[in-house]
């Protein structure tokens, strides 16, 4: 799961052009919305798409839970790992 966890920190960084930020600076079980990363729903979108494209795991963003598995590198990792 740590491996996944990486590829999905470095996925974060490379889709949403995080030039000065590297894989240590993105804590795993930080939320990566608000008080954490900070992303916005902006930032959600062009993620959701590089998941997509990378693991082939489609999130659905009318899914009521899909906040929830946005919520952290860790939680990702997790449903990234559930429906591969």
């Amino acid at each position: 799961m740590q491996e996944l966890e990486t590829e999905l920190k470095t996925l974060i960084i490379e889709s949403l052009n995080l030039e000065d930020m590297s894989v240590n600076d993105i804590e795993t079980e930080a939320p990566l919305f608000g008080e954490g990363l900070g992303l916005d729903s902006i930032d959600a979108l062009e993620l959701g798409l590089a998941i997509k494209k990378q693991y082939n795991v489609v999130l659905d963003a009318d899914d009521t839970e899909t906040r929830q598995h946005f919520s952290s590198v860790a939680n990702l990792a997790k449903y990234i790992s559930a429906n591969r």
